[in-house]
C-alpha cells in the first residue's frame, strides 16, 4: 500500500507547518507527515520551509537571526487565514511530544541551503532518540552532504535524496551517500525507473503530487510513498481502488 505523506501537514486547508496542519493531517487519516528543520539563533529546531519568516509570517528576516523567544512572538497563521491567527511556528521538539503516543511516519527534511546550522543533524537525531522515534522517521535533503554526516552519526535511522531532475541510476548514487530511499520531484521519474529502483532495494516516495490524475498515475506505479497537500485526496482515491 502507497504510504501517504502530507506535505507540510495538511497544508492545502492550514497554514504549513504548524500544530494546526499537522493535527488536520492526522485527523483525515494520515499515518504520514513531512516538515520541514531551521535552526533558531540559539540552537533550537524549529519548523518552517524557507530560511526567512517573511513568507508565512507577520515577520521579516532569517530564521538564524531570531532566539526561540523572539520567533514564537510572530504569527506563522494569519497570512493563511484569519481563522488561524495567533498560531506560531512550532518546535521539532513539540511535534515529536505530540506524536509520542501516535504511530505516525515522520519524514524530517533538514534544510541547509546558503548558510550551514552547525550540528544541526546531531541535534535532530537526539530528540528523534529522547522521544523513540528513530524508527518511525525518514531524514531527507537536497543537501546529501547532511545526509551523510547523519549516517556518520547513526547507522539506524533512514535517510533520502531529495532531488529535482532526472538521474542516472539514482539507486547506485544513493548508496555512496547511505541513502536507503529516493525522494524526487515526481516530474523526474517514470514508470520504469520506480521499477528498477524496486528491484534495486530502494523505495521511491514523489513530491508534491496534487492533481487527482497524477496521484492516480504514482499509484499505478506502486510509488512507496506519496507526499501531498492534499492527503484526503490521495487516501480517497486509495480506497476507491480498493
Amino acid at each position: 500500500m502507497t504510504k501517504i505523506i502530507a506535505h507540510r501537514g495538511a497544508s492545502a486547508i492550514a497554514p504549513e507547518n504548524t500544530m494546526p496542519a499537522f493535527k488536520k493531517a492526522i485527523e483525515m487519516g494520515c499515518k504520514g507527515i513531512e516538515t520541514d528543520v531551521h535552526m533558531t539563533k540559539d540552537g533550537v529546531l524549529v519548523l518552517c520551509h524557507d530560511e526567512k519568516v517573511d513568507r508565512t509570517t507577520d515577520g521579516k528576516g532569517f530564521i538564524k537571526d531570531y532566539t526561540l523567544k523572539e520567533l514564537k512572538k510572530l504569527d506563522a497563521g494569519v497570512k493563511f487565514s484569519h481563522e488561524f491567527a495567533g498560531v506560531h511556528i512550532p518546535t521539532l521538539e513539540e511535534l515529536l511530544i505530540y506524536l509520542f503516543d501516535k504511530d505516525i511516519y515522520l519524514n524530517i527534511e533538514i534544510k541547509l541551503g546558503g548558510f550551514y546550522y552547525p550540528d544541526i543533524e546531531a541535534k535532530v537525531l537526539e530528540l528523534l532518540y529522547k522521544y523513540n522515534y528513530v524508527e518511525k522517521t525518514i531524514i531527507s535533503s537536497f543537501n546529501h552532504y547532511s545526509l551523510v554526516e547523519v549516517r556518520k552519526l547513526d547507522s539506524d535511522v533512514k535517510t533520502a535524496i531529495l532531488y529535482m531532475e532526472g538521474l542516472y541510476k539514482p539507486w547506485e548514487y544513493a548508496k555512496t551517500v547511505g541513502a536507503n530511499m529516493l525522494h524526487p520531484c515526481f516530474e523526474g521519474v517514470n514508470r520504469e525507473i520506480i521499477q528498477e529502483a524496486k528491484i534495486n532495494k530502494m523505495p521511491i516516495t514523489v513530491f508534491t503530487v496534487d492533481e487527482r490524475k497524477e496521484i492516480e498515475r504514482f499509484i499505478s506505479y506502486g510509488v512507496y510513498g506519496i507526499i501531498t497537500n492534499y492527503p484526503d485526496r490521495v487516501m480517497t482515491i486509495l480506497k476507491n481502488k480498493k
